[in-house]
């Protein structure tokens, strides 16, 4: 019996205390330093350890600062888990960022561990954790700018006139909103792929139940030869009329419904314990994938309430985006909140929803945060409803796009606002962009529920992160030009 989690790294080692067994000595610069410094370690392992029960008998667990630290390098370069752990041993600031004391040529935990980290930690823990990081680095933005601002701009002086007793304005701070979607790694369903996917995976589950009962009774027919060759049929063609592609789907479900009759025969003889984990989860999700697709062959739709368009990952939904590249995605929808450059994650779902309804619940996390509201929400037009409208304006809170009503009679002003808005807004789109393009929110290869949000979360983390981290560089050369340039004009 012993604690199965006891945290030895020390956090605060410093680079040039890194044993490197071939000599030389970290630089202090590299950003892997830089953001190991970034992190609030303690107060995460904190977080991490009340996951652990107090004593058992088994292996001693992982620091958090390996776990996160793995998990986050994983998500900044983009590598898989077998992979991450070989980048891990070959770089010593990797392992510098991880927290060991010295260079270590072996892996220090397999890589089939990276999923246990993720679901250990979870979407919750991670989100929290952005949540830390975020707010700081936002308030020590805010900070700088305030400090950049001339001082009579501070005083509110408007053509060399100081206004008269001017009252502070409680509200402060911009606050941007949208919504994506992060698709997941799926090929793009169509129904008669579906069907024959889960018309191939119950004859799997039928040999497996017949296997028993092998040369004492005879073996059900399936007629997966037949029904193979009707899907080849219609898949091959080029252009599948809608008559085809019809009659194709009803021969499909006719081969399931025949199978899921043998199934249940089976199970008369045969338990289902007889099945893989694997192939029972196939098995209830089939039935339920049958059924949706059975109700939309005879109302003749194609919509349905939940509906399944993966096998392997029945959670994913289809989520109707109307972009010009997609209409439709298929992932989990996110909702996004930006203030100063930094990212914080306001929900997350796989099942579709309004965004305009997150306005509230957005901006009262903005006054949890930061102790304010903000002085302006910019947000498309799916957000300007009458009851955020109405809500913005008691608490004093200008939401952008025009007002209600007659056109004012300041109508070029307003529209140099509005332009002024849609370029600001742009921070949140671009935020989108980087995090498609560069850091895998394009594609969340993750295949299970619970590790799918914990990878989106971590790559807001990372995006927070390496936006801290790129500033931290901006100020210090700044500090540095500054020191030069002054010491220039001394001389």
């Amino acid at each position: 019996m012993y604690e199965p989690y006891a945290n030895k790294a020390n956090q605060l080692l410093l680079p040039s205390d890194f044993f490197l067994p071939f000599g030389g000595r970290l630089n202090p610069e590299n950003r892997w330093v830089k953001l190991a410094q970034l992190v609030p370690w303690a107060k995460i392992d904190q977080k991490y350890a009340k996951s652990f029960k107090k004593s058992f008998k088994g292996q001693r667990a992982v620091s958090v600062r390996m776990a996160l630290g793995a998990l986050i390098i994983q998500e900044r370069l983009q590598l898989p888990d077998r992979e991450t752990v070989e980048q891990i041993v070959e770089n010593p600031y990797l392992q510098y960022f991880l927290g060991l004391s010295g260079y270590r040529d072996r892996p220090p935990f397999h890589h089939s561990l990276m999923t246990h980290f993720r679901k250990r930690l979870g979407e919750a823990v991670i989100a929290e954790v952005n949540e830390w990081i975020a707010i700081e680095a936002a308030k020590q933005e805010q900070e700088r700018n305030d400090d950049d601002v001339p001082p009579a701009s501070k005083t509110g002086s408007t053509g060399g006139r100081k206004r008269a007793k001017a009252e502070p304005d409680p509200n402060q701070g911009t606050l941007l909103l949208d919504a994506t979607c992060a698709p997941a790694d799926i090929a793009y369903p169509t129904d008669i792929t579906l069907l024959n996917q889960a018309r191939e995976k119950l004859e799997a589950i039928i040999d497996t139940l017949h296997a028993p009962h092998c040369g004492k009774r005879p073996k059900p027919r399936t007629y997966r030869e037949k029904a193979r060759n009707a899907y080849l049929a219609i898949a091959k063609q080029r252009r599948i009329g809608y008559k085809a592609l019809r009659r194709g789907i009803g021969k499909q479900l006719a081969f399931i419904k025949r199978d899921l009759r043998i199934i249940e025969e089976l199970a008369t003889v045969t338990p289902l314990t007889v099945l893989s984990k694997q192939q029972y989860k196939n098995l209830l999700v089939i039935q339920e994938l049958y059924r949706q697709q059975r109700v939309m062959y005879t109302t003749r739709t194609h919509q349905i309430e939940d509906r399944i368009v993966s096998i392997h990952q029945p959670h994913v939904r289809p989520i109707v985006r109307g972009k010009a590249k997609a209409k439709v995605e298929f992932g989990a929808k996110v909702s996004v909140s930006l203030v100063q450059g930094y990212a914080f994650l306001e929900r997350r779902q796989w099942d579709n929803f309004n965004e305009g309804v997150t306005l509230i619940e957005s901006v009262e996390a903005y006054k949890e945060r930061f102790g304010y509201y903000p002085k302006e929400v910019l947000a498309d037009q799916i957000y300007r409803n009458r009851e955020n409208r109405a809500y913005c304006k008691e608490r004093g809170i200008r939401l952008s796009g025009p007002l209600l009503g007659r056109p004012s009679l300041h109508a070029d002003e307003l529209k140099r606002v509005a332009r002024q808005d849609a370029s600001e807004r742009n921070a949140i789109e671009g935020k989108f962009g980087e995090g498609k393009r560069k850091y895998g929110l394009g594609r969340i290869r993750a295949r299970l529920k619970e590790t799918s949000g914990a990878v989106i979360a971590l790559q807001f983390l990372v995006m927070n992160l390496e936006r801290r981290l790129r500033l931290l560089f901006f100020f210090i050369f700044r500090m540095l030009l500054r020191s030069n340039s002054q010491a220039i004009l001394a001389v």
